[in-house]
């Protein structure tokens, strides 16, 4: 289903001001490898879903410490944005970029076993000359 462009900007200002916050006057060094990946904010502003990429080692704790750090995000977002209610915030992983790795490392890995299959095949035809 294709967002509305108002829907966008509201998802992305979600997104800027949490990304802001976890950047800004979040102070825990087990965050500084987190980046905010994206938000999706219910149509009546009460629930913003917000999307996170980290180390894959260390996915609960990060969650853990995003649920507990919710009332220093909401604040920001209730100063920052002129909405009439500030969304309750509900953290979840993203994976894609967990994903996007082990598809390189897959594509990789092909590539090298086909170098070395063709490294074989050539040294299998000179000895045959």
């Amino acid at each position: 289903m294709k967002q509305k462009a108002s829907s966008k900007r509201v998802n992305e200002q979600a997104r800027q001001v949490i990304a802001e916050t976890l950047l800004f006057e979040i102070s825990d060094p087990r965050l500084r490898l987190v980046t905010v990946t994206d938000c999706e904010v219910s149509f009546d502003r009460s629930v913003c879903n917000v999307y996170v990429s980290a180390d894959s080692a260390s996915y609960d704790t990060v969650l853990d410490i995003l649920k507990r750090a919710t009332p220093k995000f909401r604040s920001s977002i209730g100063k920052k944005l002129s909405w009439r209610v500030v969304p309750e915030l509900r953290f979840m992983l993203d994976t894609s970029v967990d994903q996007a790795q082990a598809i390189t490392q897959a594509l990789m890995r092909e590539r090298k076993r086909r170098e070395q299959l063709n490294n074989l095949q050539e040294d299998g035809g000179a000895h045959d000359e």
